[in-house]
């Protein structure tokens, strides 16, 4: 809690098991971020980089590069500030309270359960390549999965985190298998040069280009915030959670790259042109079957399944902690903030999710109601980076093991890119962005109604 008298902050133990080991730190991040995307995003990366391999690889670096300049300020936010909520609370207290409360309120209504239900559709339909299936059966899938998941982490943060190491391993082979094959037995030797194939253009035009698809890469490093939301529960988060932070982003920048020039070295950039001509993004799937035929499309689709497993396992554990940590606050619903009394997890947050989760589900629109909040989850990450600079002026007596490198030039350097990414997806899609903002803005009326409501409880 804040202490405004004092500038101080208490990251007393509220009840929460210390349960989540450095490696389930890495297989949460790493669980959330590695998804399907890997096997159709290069696709887009590179369409974006004018057909140039060479710049291609460049945007995935430069992509893992800003997201690590972004998880390092997370990091030291996390390590000094241990408690269950992540982003919540360092709005609440950098800014203000209804900012942290906005934030979350985001996530409870659209963004968190709607990205459940996404990776719970998503999974069923990726196996209808083997197994033919109807919409009725795909969201009957997606909503058994919600509830399976919901219990298995409703008994438990071991449980839940356990299942994630688990499936962190599992997605990590069949992806591993079709990037060595190719790295060692793809017959291509990619151009690799820094020039566009779409004719010469100036170097402003190309450092546009870069700054686009660096902007689709940033979609399959999406993720990195997630492991602060339950900082409470890692075993000594002063040392593990800034170390999982940067040995998960940083190795999946290194996978990302790795992967993708496999590719380059199976498909003839003339095939992958061709490919790309007709709609066929799927640049994964094509080198696992030039590589090991049928069995090829197997693997790939082996570890799309485990790698939205894994994702959805992750969401459905980080997220609840945040609307714990708002109703703690005394803004939202007060049986938010009991912990299940044997089992130490925010069982009604948890259950309210699955329920909202499997509502999302049987909507037809999903993918137009989650566009929604993309603009203003960027709008907070942002002011989540910039709570860095307010952090260290606010409380400068707080204890901070981990401490962001080349601050406070670093930090200044990051909120930068962050609100150009932020302008950016504004000026590509405005109207999306702004009709976005009224999600957070209808949260304002919560936010009065639980302020008002827990004033009137204190005075009775």
């Amino acid at each position: 809690m804040i202490n405004s008298l004092n500038n101080t902050i208490n990251t007393t133990n509220s009840g929460f098991k210390k349960e989540i080991s450095l490696f389930g730190g890495v297989s949460i991040i790493g669980g959330i971020m590695v998804g399907s995307g890997i096997f159709y995003l290069g696709s887009y990366v590179l369409m974006r980089s004018g057909m140039s391999l060479g710049l291609a690889l460049l945007s995935w670096i430069i992509g893992g590069v800003i997201s690590l300049l972004g998880g390092i300020c997370f990091a030291e936010l996390g390590a000094s500030d241990t408690k269950a909520g992540g982003l919540t609370v360092y709005l609440s207290k950098a800014y203000s309270p209804m900012i942290g409360f906005l934030c979350g309120f985001t996530s409870w209504l659209i963004g968190g359960p709607g990205s459940i239900a996404a990776l719970a559709i998503a999974l069923p339909s990726a196996l209808t390549f083997i197994f033919p299936m109807g919409e009725l059966t795909i969201k009957v899938i997606a909503i058994s999965l919600i509830i399976g998941l919901t219990a298995v982490n409703y008994f438990g943060v071991k449980f839940g985190s356990s299942l994630q190491n688990i499936s962190m391993i599992a997605k990590i082979i069949p992806i591993g298998i079709i990037m060595i094959l190719g790295l060692m037995f793809g017959q291509v030797s990619p151009d690799l040069s820094l020039s566009p194939k779409t004719g010469d253009i100036s170097f402003s035009s190309i450092i546009s280009m870069v700054a686009f698809a660096v902007v689709a890469s940033l979609w399959a490093y999406e993720g990195w915030t997630n492991l602060n939301t339950v900082a409470e529960e890692v075993k000594n988060p002063n040392r593990n959670l800034p170390l999982a932070i940067i040995i998960s982003i940083t190795s999946i920048t290194v996978l990302y790259t790795l992967f993708n020039y496999s590719i380059y070295r199976v498909i003839p950039f003339d095939e992958i042109q061709s490919l790309l001509a007709n709609n066929e993004f799927y640049l994964g799937t094509f080198a696992a079957e030039k590589l090991l035929g049928k069995s090829g499309s197997m693997l790939v689709v082996i570890g799309m399944v485990i790698s939205m497993f894994g994702a959805l396992n992750g969401c459905i554990l980080a997220f609840p902690r945040m609307y714990y940590s708002m109703s703690e606050q005394g803004h939202f619903f007060k049986s938010f903030k009991n912990l299940h009394p044997t089992y130490k997890v925010p069982s009604s947050a948890l259950i309210a999710q699955c329920i909202i989760s499997i509502i999302l589900v049987l909507l037809r629109n999903l993918n137009q109601l989650t566009s929604l909040v993309v603009f203003s989850g960027m709008l907070f990450n942002t002011l989540g980076i910039l709570a860095v600079l307010i952090y260290r002026k606010k409380f400068p007596d707080l204890k901070r093991p981990y401490k962001v490198i080349g601050y406070p030039i670093t930090v200044s350097i990051t909120s930068l890119i962050f609100i150009g990414l932020m302008l950016n997806t504004l000026f590509e899609d405005p109207l999306t962005s702004i009709i976005g903002l009224i999600v957070p803005l209808f949260g304002i009326l919560f936010y009065l109604y639980f302020s008002r409501k827990n004033i009137h409880t204190k005075t009775i």
